[in-house]
């Protein structure tokens, strides 16, 4: 029974203290980043199907071209298409 119990208490430690995705809301908030202001990292860790690298090429086409004006244009950056916006669209502020 001792052996029982610990097993459930380990198991249900590990279930709160494994950190949940960063693309998951919680408690219902959804979770928004503005593609203006973020650092690659973040780009990377709250957006879907962004990656280190396609989070570095937004910081670039940021930079060269002025702050995005909507969701949209993030489909001018090479590597995203919009698939990958429509994925985003809800996280997205500007």
């Amino acid at each position: 029974m001792k052996r029982l119990l610990i097993s459930i208490f380990l198991c249900g430690a590990a279930l709160v203290a494994s950190p949940a995705s960063a693309n998951d809301s919680h408690d219902g908030i959804e979770i928004t980043i503005n593609i203006n202001d973020a650092n690659a990292e973040e780009l990377d860790k709250l957006l879907i199907g962004i990656g280190p690298e396609k989070a570095e090429s937004i910081i670039l086409y940021r930079n060269e071209h002025g702050e995005f004006q909507t969701a949209d244009e993030l489909a001018g950056v090479k590597g995203i298409g919009l698939a990958t916006v429509e994925k985003n669209r809800e996280r997205i502020k500007l």
